[in-house]
């Protein structure tokens, strides 16, 4: 009875993870489903001041507080002076926020501030869980696992990196609209968007901050891609907007960001996309064939990590980024042209997809709130 009046009360959860819309999208699929599951939940996120989280998370109807975290720059920067200074003040505020707040359990998705608050909770003994979305492991993740109680993973052999112990694999977390994707009929969601329902649609995504390469690449293609009877949805990032509007071709449509994405996956025929972790899942759900161009720009060129393991079990084809602006756009119109390799390639992702992986890990929340 007393744990039946406990549920009723509901727990007080700490989110935080942030960055770019990989950290952003799982984090709000985690707190959206622990409200579903028990309104009487408490949900508060610590990001970092300045990102793309302390916009999209009170967007979402939530609060949250940000940190002066900032990561260290591999180039030589003056702002790396700062640093220890801003380590030091994070972790202070962290542990008030704690104190304060008075969490039943802390989540981390990763991030700057992720590192800090999942630290610090772990000093003061609150249960916490991480959850690593790619198949190499970040540094902050690795020294996060000494302490944390559980990790959700989403791709196997993660315990090289990862207590064996403390890992269960759930796949990624995506947003809830797009498991739905498979209901949404092609045609109309190419009508929804403007564009010819009887034509093959190219859907081009650089994750939500934008790709320079593809973005250049399909600029310099739209002229080649309209030729060959192919429409294009595009993807921008903030970054790549204005200079692709500026093109003013009839057989794009361009976005800065998507906000309708099951619509989006929906109406492709085939996609062109980096390989971050949930760009990766997302894709597996939708079952889309697809042209996967990692980012060099990122930790330990994890995105190539991302894509190989899609590519070695034929479930995507690979770019480089180097190689892109003269092989990529070719490469698309040929994977169009040829819907047998699309079915092949489509199947083979459909068959990587983890489409109850939220579930999975609420699963894995409510078992900490459980042992503590």
């Amino acid at each position: 009875m007393k744990r039946r009046e406990e549920n009723l009360r509901g727990h007080k959860y700490i989110i935080s993870g942030g960055g770019t819309g990989g950290h952003i999208f799982p984090a709000l699929a985690i707190a959206n489903a622990l409200m579903e599951n028990n309104p009487a939940n408490e949900i508060l996120f610590v990001g970092a001041e300045g990102r793309m989280e302390m916009e999209k998370i009170p967007a979402a109807g939530y609060r949250i507080i940000g940190l002066p975290i900032t990561g260290i720059q591999r180039s030589l920067s003056l702002s790396n002076l700062s640093f220890p200074y801003k380590l030091i003040k994070s972790l202070w505020q962290a542990g008030k926020i704690i104190s304060s707040f008075k969490p039943d359990a802390v989540i981390g998705v990763g991030g700057y501030a992720s590192a800090a608050i999942v630290y610090a909770a772990s000093l003061k003994k609150i249960p916490t869980l991480i959850q690593e979305q790619n198949s190499y492991a970040g540094l902050t993740n690795k020294i996060l696992s000494k302490k944390a109680k559980r990790i959700c993973v989403a791709f196997e052999g993660m315990e090289k990196y990862f207590p064996s112990d403390k890992i269960t694999i759930t796949g990624n977390p995506v947003r809830s609209e797009i498991l739905d994707i498979k209901n949404i009929d092609r045609q109309e969601a190419k009508q929804l968007i403007g564009l010819n329902p009887n034509k093959r649609t190219l859907l081009v995504i650089g994750g939500s901050l934008g790709a320079r390469t593809i973005n250049t690449s399909v600029q310099a293609g739209l002229e080649t891609l309209a030729k060959n009877d192919i429409q294009v949805i595009w993807q921008t990032g903030k970054f790549g907007y204005d200079p692709a509007r500026a093109a003013g071709f009839e057989n794009a449509r361009v976005f800065d960001f998507i906000k309708d994405m099951s619509g989006a996956y929906a109406a492709a025929d085939a996609v062109i996309s980096r390989a971050g972790a949930i760009s990766v899942s997302e894709l597996c759900i939708a079952g889309k064939a697809c042209i996967l161009v990692p980012s060099p720009n990122v930790a330990e060129d994890h995105q190539s990590k991302n894509a190989f393991a899609l590519v070695n079990k034929n479930a995507a084809l690979m770019i480089k980024d180097s190689d892109a602006e003269n092989t990529l756009i070719n490469q698309a119109i040929e994977l169009l042209n040829d819907a047998p390799k699309r079915d092949i390639l489509a199947g083979n992702i459909s068959a990587l997809a983890k489409p109850y992986a939220t579930k999975l890990i609420i699963e894995e929340i409510n078992k900490l709130t459980l042992d503590s």
